[in-house]
């Protein structure tokens, strides 16, 4: 059974090869680099309009937030030329020196003095530059699945507990020990696990494994509340925000007040009273309530648009790949910012706990433009090869020779 399977599988991968070389020469998806532009200068005004209040409260140049911003759009854009130009093939290659230099800013960030403002270890410190070498594991993690599942659906083992489950199962423990263990950063763990549940439903994983996947997170997160005080707080003051809006609450109390000041136009541009030191990680996780502030429900609602659009241009590049690999890899974008997007929104109007995640493309900071500009330079070059239509089946090929029965799960994206 198994040459039989590894036969079909080999069948399988020479013509999605042939597609890819039929679908070169396509033009990308300008919608999605339109949509992604869009973002960045979103971004760019809320951080340049906060920059004096923020300035102020720390005691530097006026221009200093918007000025490092700035930088953060200009290496992000180098990202994407050069994820978006370097071969698919390579990046599938990519993912062992990523884990390993990701492996490296981790443990480097162990042995750096933690900044008083942020006592976790996840950033690596060299003077004025900073490195968050979780926003490197989700990326390199990225690459490694979709190869990973790619490969285990050519050869027809994508049910296998032994070779497609426990691998997963051992690189999800491996995240929870350095992120949620060492770096206390249970909102990127959720994100990534998030990812790698969605591109192994889409690879045809079977529901049950799914589910017990799913368990094992569940009861990782339960231990991981329970056995950490402040987190324990952090879920009290979720539930009863009202009632600790002077102590552990208060950062969400000051949330909702920004958003209700906002009303239905926003204070507008120049106006804002929570960037004055009110309102905790105002230019970071906090910068979805500042926008609502200035901007209103009005604004919000347009600015929700502007993801779903970016994110719709995501599903339709996923939906006409021709390959496994760049199929699953798009689909893990999608995973991984639109998840990202729902906490930190989520967390601002009451709905989720604050996870102290970046809003995409939006918030202050330069490792998670960076890396984010470079996911969507990998789904860019992927659109070169997208299909003018949708295919009616989404996710897997009908069996390359006529007579041999295709067991793959077959899923709709």
């Amino acid at each position: 059974m198994r040459p039989r399977q590894n036969s079909q599988g080999r069948q399988r991968a020479a013509i999605q090869s042939n597609q890819l070389q039929l679908g070169r020469g396509r033009r990308p998806d300008y919608w999605l680099l339109i949509w992604c532009a869009a973002l960045l200068s979103i971004g760019l005004i809320v951080v340049y309009a906060i920059s004096p209040a923020l300035a102020a409260a720390h005691h530097v140049n006026a221009n200093y937030y918007v000025g490092k911003q700035l930088l953060a759009i200009g290496l992000s854009l180098v990202a994407f030329a050069f994820t978006a130009h370097v071969p698919l093939q390579w990046w599938r290659q990519a993912y062992k020196p990523l884990l390993v230099i990701a492996a490296i800013a981790t443990f480097l960030a162990l042995l750096m003095p933690v900044n008083p403002s942020y006592p976790a270890h996840r950033w690596v410190r060299l003077g004025s530059f900073s490195f968050q070498s979780v926003e490197l594991v989700k990326f390199a993690i990225l690459l490694w699945l979709a190869g990973f599942l790619a490969k285990r659906r050519q050869e027809g083992i994508i049910h296998s507990r032994q070779q497609t489950l426990k691998p997963i199962l051992y690189a999800l423990a491996i995240v929870s020990v350095v992120v949620v263990g060492v770096q206390s950063d249970l909102g990127s763990a959720g994100v990534m696990v998030a990812m790698m549940a969605t591109m192994a439903f889409v690879a045809g994983l079977p529901m049950r494994r799914i589910l017990l996947i799913s368990t094992v997170v569940l009861v990782g997160l339960v231990l991981a509340v329970s056995a950490t005080p402040y987190r324990r707080t952090r879920l009290e003051s979720f539930l009863h925000p009202e009632a600790n809006c002077q102590d552990s609450g208060y950062q969400a109390c000051q949330a909702l007040i920004a958003v209700g000041s906002g009303g239905i136009i926003g204070l507008g541009l120049g106006s804002s009273v929570q960037a004055y030191g009110y309102l905790p990680e105002a230019a970071n996780d906090s910068i979805f309530a500042i926008y609502a502030e200035k901007f209103g429900f009005i604004g919000s609602v347009i600015l929700l648009g502007v993801f779903i659009a970016f994110f719709a241009r995501l599903k339709s590049i996923a939906e006409r790949l021709p390959d496994d690999f760049s199929r699953l890899m798009v689909i893990g974008v999608l995973a991984w910012l639109s998840v990202q997007t729902m906490i930190n929104i989520g967390a601002m109007l009451g709905l989720l706990p604050l996870k102290g995640i970046t809003l995409p493309f939006i918030s202050y900071g330069g490792t998670s433009v960076v890396f984010a500009a470079a996911a969507v330079g990998l789904a860019y070059q992927a659109s070169r090869y997208a299909a003018p239509r949708p295919p009616r089946v989404s996710v897997a090929e009908p069996s390359a020779r006529p007579g041999l029965r295709d067991t793959t799960v077959r899923r709709p994206i």
